[in-house]
């Protein structure tokens, strides 16, 4: 049995909410893994957490931030970063390991979300030029990257719901970090990280737990079950 922990916190009105479970179903039921998937309210992120954790196989941090309890988001972000524990991000998972890795690698002094502090100066999540709220986009994958051998293709249009991203101020520390940029929109923008040297660490601005709700499994969710069952 395959155990997945969501990190977040559930709202049945949050389209990905509603699509995550769908996505990993859909997942599970191609590959005939048994697997099963547990919601973890960020406000339950206290204590022993490795203890928590350590039942899970997987650790997927789900949109809809910010989360009611930061602090364990970024804690459990930074168990599974640790421990090798397969990390997938979505929306306000791509934010929050970021501002996790910040802290914890790059040694940036509270690296700030603009989102929960307006007031921040240069925030390392910073507004969207042009919010991506209920939007799709075309991607490209770089080459070699997990994400691009998990879709098989150069591109693909993906569905988002967010106003914010990556400062592009702090772009130039993933060119020769392990933390590297695993895709762009059509106008440069990063769009996916992910960590070399990690069994599975990888997360998208973009909501591919979407393409469930068509019916598709969404072909990062079909890697992350994957890299979950070795």
């Amino acid at each position: 049995m395959i155990r997945i922990a969501l990190v977040g916190d559930f709202n049945p009105e949050v389209t990905a909410h509603r699509a995550i479970p769908a996505a990993l179903q859909l997942a599970a039921a191609e590959s005939g893994t048994d697997a099963t998937w547990c919601w973890l309210p960020t406000v339950s992120l206290v204590g022993d957490l490795a203890n928590l954790l350590s039942n899970y196989e997987a650790l997927w941090c789900v949109p809809a931030s910010p989360y009611q309890n930061t602090t364990g988001a970024l804690a459990a972000i930074r168990y599974a970063r640790l421990s090798g524990v397969p990390y997938l991000g979505t929306c306000g998972g791509f934010q929050y390991a970021l501002l996790e890795y910040a802290a914890s690698c790059w040694r940036l002094d509270e690296p700030a979300h603009a989102e929960s502090d307006p007031q921040a100066t240069d925030p390392l999540i910073a507004p969207l030029s042009c919010p991506l709220v209920e939007v799709t986009g075309k991607l490209h994958f770089v080459a070699g990257t997990r994400l691009a051998r998990a879709y098989g293709v150069e591109s693909a249009v993906e569905g988002y719901h967010c106003s914010y991203g990556l400062n592009p101020i702090y772009e130039e520390r993933l060119r020769n970090d392990p933390l590297q940029v695993a895709a762009r929109d059509e106008a440069g923008s990063v769009r996916a990280v992910e960590l070399t040297g990690h069994p599975f660490f990888v997360a998208t601005l973009f909501q591919p737990e979407r393409a469930a709700l068509r019916g598709q499994v969404p072909p990062i969710v079909r890697a992350f079950l994957a890299a979950a069952n070795h």
